[in-house]
């Protein structure tokens, strides 16, 4: 018998010795971590690089592989498609998420993007903003294909201050995604991950961070005003904070508890928070722990906010990346700390970048200009009624598309629709470019442009007609704060930096794009591409790993 269990033991310490062999044959990192900078500008990381420190955007730039052409390949442009395409490889056509919100064009309900009406709020009672999940995200991500590589045996946590932008990274096949409520001042889940919040979670939530601790002092600037020579310090380009034109410093201190839960998203403190989020959920979730490779998805969203009401050349935004740097910095020493130098692979992108502010790029005669998306809707519409004798005809020119009301043109001949309303458009002085989507390939466009039209078209999911304003042009009433959603290079152009284990210092300014990521991630992970992937492996990490 002894000797039976002798064997027994052997064959068990050799069939494990065997797995150890083979896991480290395979080389993958303890943990992987994907930080998304929300409207982050690829030029933000040399326009403030003398002011950032050597262990932040610096230490990634030097010991990393920066990919200095990384571009967008569709339209439009905005977060919930950017998160998406970066975690599924894939673009709008293929993983279903047409914009932040989109009309389902067989019913002409709106849709969220991370909507899910069977889903309930976990972390605080019946709440709207907790009925989420990807179940509208139609194809997998990189974070489900680690979890079907290990046969569900990898943590995948997704944590940002947006629910999408921690629901849509996290994936399918999530552990959990938590994200912020700004009318209870706590990070909340759904049902579709979990029915109870963990305890550390509602430890952090008890605490009131975001009025007694992130919130406490007001926003004053890391250095003198007059040293913010990247920025203009005007605030005639931006818009109002808490009701107010507000220069430096920005009071916070003597704002309501309620005031500071809801603005804590338009200050720098807003991705201290997610990132000390980050930290927590590393730690109590057992992510990185043992050798089965972990995702820990990350947004910073505070960004977006931030470059919406102040835009991109205000000290406000510029104060915000030396304050991103700093935590940036410590946030990799947290990682060294608890995982390991050397046992982490981690990727740094945005989901979008951000055009200049009209008003600004004028007064330095610089052509911009604004398209009045609401008024351009009005006068279409009595354009078209003029015509058919109907109202409405147009319910919304979201996303910078048209979209029928379908129960109104049933008995209107759609191709004379079609051809009425893009000569009307045509004729508008910010619009370049009208095209019917499903015949984009025959249009007289770019095919530069053309290939991100085709890219962007989900017929279920997006409007018939895609509009392309002028470059330097953006949907909006108002020339204050800037957005994004085109095509152009002030929306499309990002950063990407790999770090970490198995990533060579290096750099390329070869076009990559950002359906490239998530299968650059399979081939370093040795695991299958997601299922829409149309991306490429970047092939110069590999190169210079050889």
């Amino acid at each position: 018998m002894k000797k039976y269990l002798t064997i027994s033991f052997f064959l068990i310490c050799a069939l494990f010795s065997n797995a150890q062999k083979t896991n480290q044959n395979l080389d993958r990192p303890k943990l992987v971590v994907g930080i998304v900078v929300d409207q982050m500008r690829w030029d933000y990381l040399y326009r403030f690089y003398e002011r950032y420190g050597d262990d932040g955007f610096k230490r990634l730039l030097s010991d990393g592989f920066s990919c200095e052409n990384t571009m967008l390949n569709y339209i439009p442009t905005y977060t919930a498609i950017g998160h998406s395409s970066i975690y599924t490889g894939s673009v709008p056509s293929i993983h279903g998420i047409a914009g932040n919100d989109f009309i389902r064009q067989s019913t002409g309900k709106w849709v969220y993007c991370s909507q899910d009406d069977s889903a309930a709020a976990v972390g605080i009672p019946d709440c709207k903003a907790g009925k989420m999940s990807p179940k509208n995200l139609q194809t997998t991500t990189i974070t489900d294909e680690l979890k079907l590589a290990t046969n569900f045996r990898s943590k995948v946590v997704g944590v940002a201050i947006k629910d999408r932008g921690s629901i849509l990274p996290a994936g399918h096949a999530a552990d959990a995604a938590y994200w912020y409520n700004g009318e209870s001042g706590k990070w909340i889940t759904s049902t579709f991950y979990r029915n109870n919040l963990p305890e550390w979670l509602q430890k952090f939530n008890a605490q009131e961070f975001p009025s007694k601790k992130y919130l406490k002092n007001d926003w004053n600037t890391l250095y003198p005003l007059e040293t913010y020579v990247q920025s203009a310090d005007s605030i005639k380009y931006e818009k109002k904070f808490n009701g107010q034109k507000t220069p430096f410093p920005v009071k916070l201190a003597n704002l309501s508890k309620k005031e500071k839960n809801n603005l804590i998203a338009l200050t720098p403190f807003g991705n201290t928070m997610t990132l000390d989020v980050a930290k927590l959920a590393l730690e109590n979730e057992q992510l990185g722990a043992d050798e089965i490779t972990d995702f820990l998805a990350i947004s910073l969203s505070s960004t977006d906010y931030i470059g919406h009401d102040f835009g991109i050349n205000s000290p406000k935004i510029e104060d915000c990346y030396l304050r991103l740097d700093r935590d940036l910095a410590d946030f990799l020493k947290f990682l060294d700390e608890k995982i390991g130098e050397g046992n982490y692979t981690l990727f740094l992108s945005a989901d979008h970048a951000c055009a200049h502010n009209a008003e600004f790029l004028q007064d330095h005669n610089i052509p911009a200009g604004i398209f009045n998306d609401s008024a351009i809707l009005s006068n279409l519409n009595i354009y078209l009624k003029n015509i058919y004798q109907k109202d409405s005809i147009v319910s919304t020119l979201n996303n910078y598309q048209v979209n029928f009301d379908y129960k109104i043109i049933k008995e209107i001949p759609h191709e004379e629709l079609i051809k009425n309303c893009i000569e009307f458009l045509e004729k508008e002085n910010s619009i370049q470019y009208v095209v019917e989507q499903k015949n984009a390939t025959q249009s007289s466009v770019p095919q530069a442009v053309k290939e991100r039209i085709i890219n962007g078209y989900n017929r279920e999911f997006s409007g018939e007609i895609q509009i392309i304003v002028k470059p330097a042009y953006y949907h909006d009433k108002k020339t204050e704060g800037c957005t994004h959603g085109t095509w152009n290079a002030h929306d499309s152009h990002i950063p990407l930096l790999f770090f970490g284990k198995n990533i060579p210092a290096g750099s390329t300014n070869r076009e990559v794009y950002m359906t490239d990521i998530a299968p650059t991630l399979a081939a370093l992970l040795k695991i299958q591409m997601p299922n829409g992937c149309i991306g490429k492996p970047i092939e110069e990490i590999f190169d210079d790993n050889k």
